[in-house]
């Protein structure tokens, strides 16, 4: 099954999961890995790679020294990344475990966390959960990437999680807004 494929199934299976009807640009990826500290990143995780449409981006950057895994929900994608990816270990899981998946992992922190979830999608509840599990690994000066659909931002969801970010992180930056991705979006950039 392609990766477009895979994840329009998945979308009209289960929205507010997904998020995408389609895999992030590679200018949207590019964009969001160039805010990342390549220098300084020694352990990296990705947050739902779906097919791998920035999993791609990542890898090509990645140097021997640094550790890399990504966190994947949905078993459904695991055939489609494991085929495009096969040196890089997915675990099949919620990031809201994302502790004991370090653990597992032999990772005592992680220095930047990359994602593609469907944050805006999410309630409240789910948004703070997972960010406070995020916080339980992520390094003093840990970073954290990732985008929003431009189409969403109006949504009280969108403007809460912006604000969450906010009040989380000491510096959050917005792109600007990246029209070759289908559908347009911004990224945020944030660090402790």
């Amino acid at each position: 099954m392609s990766g477009f494929g895979a994840i329009f199934r998945e979308f009209l299976r289960a929205p507010n999961n997904i998020g995408a009807v389609a895999g992030s640009s590679s200018i949207l990826a590019k964009g969001m890995l160039d805010e990342v500290d390549w220098e300084a990143a020694k352990n990296i995780v990705e947050y739902g790679p779906g097919t791998g449409a920035i999993t791609r981006h990542i890898v090509s950057r990645l140097s021997p020294e640094q550790r890399f895994f990504a966190v994947e929900l949905n078993d459904r994608f695991v055939p489609v990344l494991a085929k495009k990816f096969p040196a890089v270990k997915i675990r099949i899981g919620s990031v809201g475990d994302i502790r004991s998946i370090c653990d597992s992992e032999g990772m005592v922190s992680v220095d930047s966390i990359i994602s593609g979830l469907p944050w805006t999608a999410f309630d409240e509840e789910l948004q703070n959960e997972l960010l406070d599990a995020m916080f339980s690994v992520l390094s003093e000066q840990g970073q954290f990437v990732t985008f929003a659909y431009l189409h969403g931002l109006p949504l009280k969801s969108a403007k809460r999680f912006r604000s969450i970010l906010e009040g989380r992180f000491e510096f959050v930056s917005i792109s600007p807004i990246v029209w070759r991705n289908f559908p347009p979006a911004i990224f945020y950039s944030c660090r402790r």
